[in-house]
C-alpha cells in the first residue's frame, strides 16, 4: 500500500468513525427526548389520578417520590443481592432452554419432514402460558428455585427453538448443495455451514428469550423465595411502600434495557447474511 492509498484508507476510516459518532449522538438525543416525554406523561396522569381526595395514600406512585426511593434503592445492598438472584435465575433458565432448544431447532430445521411432524405439538405447547405450569412445577420440583428455573425454561425454549429452525431453513441451499457435492456428511453440513449461517437468528432468539424471561421472572418469584425482584415487589406491596414498589418497577425496566442493549450490540456484530 503506497502513501496515497494509506492516506485515503485512513481518511475513509476517520470519516466512518465521525459518522458513527454523529449517529450515536443523534440516537442518544432522541432517547433522552423520549424519556422526558415519558416522565411528563407519567406526571400528568399520576397527578390527575392520585391527587384526588381519597387517593392521597397512592402519591408514592408519582415521579418525585419514586425517583427519591430509586436513589435510596440503588444504595441498598439488599437490593443488589436480589438483582443478582433474579439475574442468576434468568441465566440458568435461558441456559437450560438454550441447551435443549438449540439442538432441537437445528435438527428440526435441517430435516423438512421432521419439521412438518413436530409443527403441531410445538405450536400447541408454545400457546400455553408459561405461568400455567406453576401448579405442576410446585408439585414436581422439591424447591422453589427449581420451579422458577422450570417456568423460565418453559417460557424461553420456544423462541429459541423456532428462531433457530427459521434460521436453518433459510440457509442458502447453494452452499449446502456445493458441500454435498464435495462429499460432506449431514453432521459436517450442520457444524460448518448451518450453525454459522444461523448465528444471527440464534442471537435474535436469545434476545426474545431474555425479554420473555424478564417478564415471567417477577410472577415466578411470587412463589415463596426470599430474594429477587419479584420478592421485593411483594414485600413493598405488603408494607404499603408504594414509592419503593414503583422504584423497583423502574429498576426492573432499566436493568432489562441494559441487558437487552448488550445482546443487541453482540447481535449487530453478526448482522450478516449468506443469501
Amino acid at each position: 500500500m503506497d502513501l496515497t492509498e494509506k492516506t485515503l484508507f485512513e481518511n475513509t476510516k476517520n470519516s466512518d468513525l465521525i459518522l458513527q459518532g454523529k449517529s450515536l449522538a443523534t440516537r442518544m438525543m432522541w432517547g433522552i427526548l423520549g424519556t422526558l416525554v415519558f416522565i411528563v406523561i407519567w406526571s400528568v396522569i399520576g397527578y390527575g389520578l392520585f391527587t384526588r381526595p381519597g387517593y392521597e395514600q397512592f402519591t408514592g406512585f408519582l415521579p418525585v417520590p419514586t425517583l427519591e426511593s430509586l436513589y435510596h434503592l440503588v444504595l441498598d445492598k439488599a437490593f443488589w443481592v436480589s438483582v443478582a438472584s433474579s439475574i442468576r435465575r434468568v441465566i440458568v433458565g435461558i441456559l437450560i432452554a438454550f441447551l435443549l432448544g438449540l439442538p432441537f431447532g437445528l435438527i428440526i430445521g435441517f430435516y423438512k419432514k421432521l419439521r412438518m411432524i413436530t409443527y403441531p405439538p410445538i405450536q400447541f405447547l408454545r400457546m400455553i402460558s408459561p405461568l400455567s405450569w406453576m401448579p405442576i412445577a410446585l408439585l414436581v420440583f422439591a424447591s422453589f428455585e427449581s420451579a422458577i428455573y422450570f417456568l423460565i425454561t418453559m417460557a424461553t425454549i420456544w423462541p429459541i427453538m423456532l428462531n433457530t429452525t427459521l434460521g436453518v431453513s433459510r440457509v442458502n441451499t447453494q452452499w449446502i448443495n456445493m458441500a454435498r457435492s464435495q462429499g460432506a456428511s449431514n453432521s459436517q453440513l450442520i457444524y460448518h455451514i448451518v450453525i454459522p449461517a444461523s448465528i444471527p437468528h440464534i442471537l435474535v432468539s436469545l434476545r426474545l428469550a431474555l425479554g420473555i424471561a424478564w417478564i415471567v421472572l417477577v410472577p415466578a418469584e411470587f412463589l415463596g423465595v426470599t430474594s429477587g425482584l419479584g420478592y421485593l415487589i411483594n414485600d413493598a406491596r405488603d408494607t404499603l411502600e408504594y414509592d419503593r414498589l414503583m422504584a423497583i418497577l423502574i429498576a426492573i425496566g432499566i436493568i432489562g434495557f441494559i441487558i437487552d442493549s448488550g445482546i443487541k450490540s453482540i447481535q449487530n456484530l453478526f448482522s450478516w447474511s449468506w443469501s
